[in-house]
């Protein structure tokens, strides 16, 4: 999957919301963590998106569990629609999600390797750390932070615009009310991935904007 520019996903765990999201996305993020039969799911899909795989862990905000978890997400790279996976920074920094990398490497299946803290907004030191580890390990280095001020949305913008001019490729966006906006602002300092739900009471994250909405934003701005 191509990175170089802004790339909107529709995030879903039924992959039949595919023909609704071809008007506004150009991509699908496969939420299999959320999905009944994953690999099913992905050996049936005959859409004209790709898709970016994602199997998120209980700990970091999914419903996966440990077990089985990046092993279902490494079977995943086997298919063709697959173009990129979601690897958390935590499980690599461990070196549990060692057998991924190499496989989708291997593949030429994308990497991104995402953070997120559904508490608050770490200070910029750190959200520069964090994000620089992330792209020394990945194809993208994605941030999710929790928002509950304006200056916080600032201090997450001036980091994607820095890492940004230094030649990294960075998803950032702040989850909560408070942050809602920087989903269709953050593209315009950098940031290269957007997440919208298809359904608008689907949203798998705090502070999404329904699709269409983020497609007609984002284009508004850019």
């Amino acid at each position: 999957m191509n990175f170089d520019s802004f790339v909107l996903t529709a995030s879903t765990a039924d992959l039949g919301e595919a023909s609704a999201a071809r008007d506004h996305a150009d991509a699908i993020e496969f939420r299999m963590d959320l999905a009944e039969e994953p690999l099913a799911a992905l050996e049936a899909y005959d859409g004209d998106l790709p898709i970016l795989a994602t199997n998120r862990a209980e700990w970091e905000g999914g419903e996966a569990s440990d077990e089985g978890r990046l092993e279902e997400l490494t079977e995943a790279t086997r298919f063709e629609a697959v173009e990129a996976v979601d690897v958390e920074l935590a499980a690599i920094r461990d070196g549990d999600a060692e057998a991924v990398l190499k496989t989708a490497r291997e593949r030429d299946v994308s990497i991104v390797a995402s953070a997120h803290d559904f508490e608050g907004t770490p200070t910029e030191s750190e959200m520069l750390e964090t994000l620089a580890d992330a792209c020394e390990h990945a194809d993208v280095g994605k941030l999710a932070v929790t928002a509950h001020s304006r200056e916080e949305t600032l201090a997450l913008l001036s980091v994607t615009h820095r890492l940004t001019a230094d030649g990294k490729t960075v998803a950032t966006m702040a989850m909560g009310e408070a942050g809602s906006h920087t989903r269709a602002v953050a593209p315009v300092y950098g940031s290269k991935i957007g997440y919208a739900p298809v359904d608008p009471e689907k949203a798998t994250a705090p502070g999404q904007y329904d699709l269409e909405t983020l497609s007609r934003l984002v284009d508004s701005l850019e």
